[in-house]
């Protein structure tokens, strides 16, 4: 007998050889026909799998993760034996699942349409519903090669020719259908009958630009429909809320043709950058930040003292100036460590908190680029934190509540990760075990919840990450704080100590935002457009009815001007209900409408973007209103 040690700590004796599905059983029918996959001792297995030793079982259902990708890895395999039936000469590559869904990659000399995708789900819903059982087998690698050679699978063959020598290969049957795979999966096809193949787009094989272009089609699967709906619903509203589309429309940025990857700011966007900008000093500055800008351009020098030059040379823009190599900055780190370097410090001096937004620049391939999200110039809110040993956690603490109070004003959720030492790691175990004591000290005394990523720090030194939740549920990596164990080292940077002798300081990397641009994206679609006042790129708009009013009109105009709101006068010779239509369409918060009745009261009447009709109003009360909204920073969020 075999003891099994339950999720709930609970331990059950088997007979050796039962498998996952009949352990499921024995506990109840119901929790047998809902799970998905399981993991023994860690290690992520199919239903079938046969446990003969004692260990840890826990069964996954399709909400966790590993069920999901279990799911969704099954899906794939019947994508491909769909795309096998109705276009036997397709070459199939890889079909991995992936976050929200999954792919496969084929070499198909014909171009796929829409229509096609439609046919091809057509026949994944065919096959879900053929009930096939999914049998995992083993060949040698020599066998394998010879299978898939009978088979046609150039790719396949590829894959293999590159394991070791004597290795066994596993392959997955379903009905007529083979495929290479490591597994696990669903015992048959039958659960996956919620799908939707959303898109083909290319792909380089391997991703090497010099390989051959295949197509990859993606696709997504749920158990259940009316969960598929829900998601695709957040798919088209994902659409609507493109900051691409809406960057555009609401003139904020656009990407030239002539600078891939090398964002435009319109004078919209950057009154909305500006204003971003200024909330983030403020912050800084009542957190005893300072200031600086370090160079754009730094020679290969610093880059090799760095690292960078030997690790990091492939992304980054390198110029020869005065028969010298320089490299436009891909981080902000290093020019920090030379403003640390420009004097001789003492204990007395700390912590120090030196902030900078950088201008970088990083070689991203062309693929790769995503509007804002994925750019080859940003700004980074970097920040340099040195400290004595003993000052970590308040300073890792005080980091937490100033992206804290960050995140909170634009009703963001998040959580937090903490990653710890990486196998190829620098330092001592000493310094690891202070470090990562530091950070989760400083958590648990904030009694902040956080997962722990085993080996996921940076090889430097271990960090927190944030990841931020936006109005749509969808997750995003922006704030990280990082303790750094190596660039003091390669820098050599140093204090006087009490004892007067010389001492290295500890460092924290840590960003808030992240990327200012790549925020700004992100901000675009929480709101979709429709920014809270105080950081809206037009906070009203005056909407003359008739030009025999334009006088007043530019009054008002310039009395908002005055006191600080950023305000437009639509004059133009076009109806009053055109005018508020458009004004809507740019999400302005406030219009002010003003005609005969406004000019002779000496008031206006005020239309709410988000509450609608307010009626008539003095200046002088409108002003007070949008400056106390601006003030207190008030976040509406009416997506």
């Amino acid at each position: 007998m075999i003891k099994v040690t339950l999720k709930d700590g609970s331990v059950k004796e088997y007979a050796k050889g039962t498998t996952v599905m009949d352990i499921a059983k024995s506990i109840s029918e119901g929790l047998a026909r809902s799970i998905v996959a399981a993991s023994v001792n860690e290690e992520v297995v199919g239903l079938d799998f046969e446990v003969n030793e004692d260990c840890e079982l826990n069964l996954f259902k399709f909400d966790d993760e590993e069920g999901k990708d279990v799911f969704r890895h099954t899906s794939a395999h019947m994508l491909a034996q769909a795309i096998k039936r109705l276009y036997p000469e397709a070459k199939l590559a890889i079909g991995p699942s992936i976050e929200n869904g999954f792919y496969y990659d084929i070499d198909l000399e014909y171009r796929l349409t829409p229509e096609d995708l439609e046919k091809i789900e057509a026949e994944m819903k065919k096959i879900a519903k053929e009930d096939l059982a999914i049998e995992r087998f083993e060949l040698s690698r020599e066998d394998a090669i010879k299978l898939m050679e009978e088979q046609g699978e150039s790719y396949k063959v590829e894959l293999i020719s590159e394991l070791p020598e004597g290795e066994v290969i596993s392959l997955y049957k379903q009905g007529d259908f083979t495929d290479l795979c490591r597994g696990p999966h669903l015992p048959s096809t039958k659960k996956v009958k919620a799908i939707k193949i959303q898109n083909v787009t290319g792909a380089y094989w391997r991703g090497d630009e010099k390989n051959k272009m295949l197509q990859r089609i993606y696709g997504t699967s749920f158990e259940k429909n009316k969960d598929l709906e829900a998601y695709l619903h957040l798919v088209e509203e994902a659409k609507k809320r493109d900051h691409r589309k809406l960057g555009r429309e609401l003139e904020l940025f656009f990407i030239p043709e002539e600078g891939p990857g090398f964002p435009l700011f319109l004078p919209k966007g950057m009154e909305l950058k500006n204003e971003l900008l200024k909330f983030w000093r403020e912050l800084h500055r009542k957190d005893g930040y300072v200031e600086i800008e370090t160079p754009i351009i730094l020679n290969q020098k610093l880059w090799e003292t760095s690292g960078h030059w030997y690790h990091y040379k492939e992304n980054m823009y390198t110029v020869d100036i005065d028969d010298m190599q320089f490299a436009i900055k891909p981080m902000n780190c290093p020019g920090g460590m030379l403003y640390y370097n420009f004097k001789q410090h003492s204990y007395k001096d700390f912590p120090m908190r030196v902030a900078e937004l950088g201008r970088v620049h990083r070689h991203e391939l062309s693929g790769a680029l995503n509007g804002l999200k994925r750019v080859r110039a940003f700004t980074q809110d970097d920040a340099h934190i040195f400290m004595l040993p003993e000052q970590i956690k308040d300073e890792i603490k005080g980091v937490v509540s100033l992206i804290d109070k960050v995140y909170s004003a634009f009703g963001f959720e998040y959580h937090l990760e903490l990653s710890t030492r990486p196998e190829d790691s620098m330092g001592t175990d000493e310094e690891w075990e202070a470090a990562e004591n530091g950070l989760r000290e400083a958590l648990e005394e904030l009694n902040l919840p956080y997962v722990i990523n085993e080996g996921d720090g940076a090889f430097y030194g271990p960090k927190i990450d944030f990841h931020l939740k936006d109005c749509l549920g969808r997750t995003w990596q922006c704030g990280t704080i990082q303790l750094d164990m190596q660039l003091p080292q390669r820098f050599d940077i140093s204090y006087i100590g009490e004892d007067g002798e010389k001492h290295r300081p500890v460092m924290i990397h840590r960003v808030a935002l992240g990327s200012i641009e790549r925020f700004i994206g992100i901000l675009i679609e929480h709101y979709a457009g429709k920014f809270p006042t105080w950081i809206s790129p037009v906070q009203a708009k005056i909407l003359l009815v008739s030009d025999r009013f334009k006088e007043y009109a530019e009054e008002v105009r310039n009395a908002l001007f005055d006191k600080g709101i950023r305000v437009e006068l639509d004059d133009r010779a076009e109806k009053i209900g055109y005018k508020i239509r458009e004004a809507q369409l740019q999400k302005v918060p406030y219009m002010l409408v003003v005609g005969e009745k406004e000019v002779n009261e000496k008031k206006v009447s005020v239309r709410s973007r988000d509450n609608g009709e307010m009626g008539a109003m003095d200046v002088e009360a409108f002003i007070a209103n949008v400056l106390k909204e601006v003030e207190e920073r008030t976040n509406v969020i009416q997506a």
